[in-house]
């Protein structure tokens, strides 16, 4: 990984953040954003999985007959392999810049390894960073005296700030913590402490997805009609 500071201009940032499905283990990507400056990218995606319901309140997502919606509103979508395309091509405009998020070494970095494994990519996203940064941990210890009860972005950005804005929606939180960075201004010896990559983060399992009640019709199925072995193991590995 390239060292903060290393060479005569400054390091590019871009500030990212995801949607899920849920916090569990094998919740998917909806949502993926990133903003450098003023560029910008705001990508979704149908899970395969269905939202949680707490998620679902929480983010305004709701996935109906197929098609994606945020607060009742239709909206475009692509598939992963798309978004996480666009991602690369993103972050290789910029020219191998920090990838920077709230809380990702511990969430949105394994999420996001587990899908770039997938479908193969995670070689080409590695190539194309510098490394990336939690703020999460940044913040603790630059704001050590401070006393704070939370850590939250949302948070931090009310007690520094005494900025409210729209949580939980992507393209918002990297927008607003692309202006929290502006007011904490890390040193490069402090940023280069909180620097990672996507190698010593624990990759997320791979999802296995059933819709609702999926597994239960099957073994329905099978007790009611005779189904050759073969067959029905052929199904469970599916």
């Amino acid at each position: 990984m390239q060292k903060p500071g290393d060479g005569s201009s400054p390091q590019t940032l871009v500030f990212f953040d995801l949607e899920t499905t849920g916090l569990g283990q094998s919740c998917e990507i909806v949502q993926l954003a990133a903003v450098s400056g003023s560029h910008s990218l705001n990508l979704y995606v149908i899970p395969r999985c269905r939202m949680q319901r707490g998620a679902a309140k929480v983010t305004g997502f709701r996935v109906r007959r197929q098609r994606l919606y945020l607060h009742r509103q239709l909206v475009l979508t692509n598939s992963l392999r798309e978004v996480l395309v666009s991602f690369i091509a993103f972050l290789q405009m910029l020219r191998h810049p920090l990838v920077v998020g709230h809380n990702i070494r511990r969430f949105d970095c394994p999420l996001l390894a587990r899908a770039l494994d997938e479908l193969d990519l995670r070689a080409k996203f590695e190539s194309s960073v510098s490394g990336c940064v939690d703020t999460l941990p940044l913040a603790r210890e630059m704001l050590k005296d401070r006393r704070l009860q939370s850590f939250r972005q949302e948070n931090l950005l009310r007690e520094l700030l005494g900025v409210n804005y729209k949580a939980h929606d992507a393209l918002e939180d990297v927008r607003a913590l692309q202006t929290l960075y502006s007011v904490l201004q890390p040193t490069p010896e402090l940023i280069s402490r909180h620097m990672f990559s996507l190698n010593t983060v624990e990759k997320k399992p791979a999802v296995s997805c059933e819709l609702p009640g999926q597994s239960s019709l099957w073994q329905h199925f099978r007790q009611t009609v005779e189904v050759p072995e073969g067959k029905a193991e052929e199904h469970e590995r599916s």
